[in-house]
């Protein structure tokens, strides 16, 4: 059954469950909005990454490469990266061991701190961007962006970027 197509009826809608506490739930066209946000963000993620494969990257390897490509000498603190990516610092480690082994990025010391690294994408890592780039986003227009008119191009902007913010707002806490 292909929960994310439909509304919820009234027997599949959270009320139907007893709270324990005052909890707002999802009334149907709220559940029907979330579920259809989650499941074209991860069905987006996953045909983006399947196009990506070809060239021997994960959405990952290349989230690094074009956040290192648009950096000042195409470098950046590994502290810095991880939070620009998302990523722990302990994962990111582990994503930039891979890619340092396939030649498309290395660790650099920071001058002035023993303790401080650097990613810095190599001239391969570089030419690989600029190969994969164009595909990709073919990829992003075909799966996304093309299938919006130029109002609704505007409007899921004007709608997802006061979520962005603040999400990221939430980022900067704790």
């Amino acid at each position: 059954m292909d929960t994310h197509a439909t509304e919820p009826t009234e027997a599949q809608a959270p009320e139907a469950v007893p709270a324990p506490d005052d909890t707002p739930w999802l009334n149907a066209r709220e559940q029907r909005l979330w579920r259809a946000h989650l499941e074209v963000s991860q069905l987006l993620m996953y045909q983006l990454g399947r196009e990506l494969q070809p060239h021997g990257l994960a959405n990952n390897d290349y989230e690094i490469l074009v956040v290192l490509s648009e950096s000042p000498k195409r470098r950046m603190r590994m502290t810095d990266l991880a939070t620009a990516t998302l990523q722990s610092k302990s994962r990111l480690s582990h994503q930039i061991t891979r890619m340092e082994t396939a030649g498309l990025v290395l660790r650099q010391e920071c001058p002035g701190d023993r303790r401080g690294l650097y990613a810095h994408l190599t001239d391969q890592g570089w030419e690989t961007m600029q190969k994969v780039a164009p595909d990709h986003v073919r990829s992003v227009r075909a799966h996304f962006i093309d299938l919006f008119d130029s109002d609704q191009l505007d409007a899921m902007y004007e709608a997802l970027a006061p979520i962005a913010e603040h999400l990221r707002g939430l980022r900067g806490r704790g």
